[in-house]
């Protein structure tokens, strides 16, 4: 499974974009179950969010979903954070 993860928006305005491809990972279905949890509470239109926050656009597989600070759930934060940190 493919999760990819772009980031916009912040003070600085600096856009980052990770991939994290889980096939062949031990953790595979960590992975899997926080990318389910995380898109199941996501928009399918983007958010304007709040001024100066971050934007996100994650995308598992074929579908996209979209989230903005301050309004990500736990799920959607963790995922996010996993992804821009481990992600290539």
């Amino acid at each position: 499974m493919r999760i990819q993860v772009s980031r916009t928006g912040g003070f600085a305005g600096i856009a980052r974009r990770r991939e994290v491809d889980t096939e062949g990972r031990a953790d595979a279905a960590e992975w899997r179950a926080l990318a389910e949890e995380a898109l199941g509470s996501a928009r399918n239109t983007p958010t304007a969010g709040v001024p100066d926050g971050f934007r996100y656009e994650i995308t598992v597989g074929d579908r996209t979903v979209y989230c903005a600070d301050p309004d990500l759930t736990g799920a959607q934060r963790t995922l996010v954070s996993r992804v821009l940190k481990e992600g290539a």
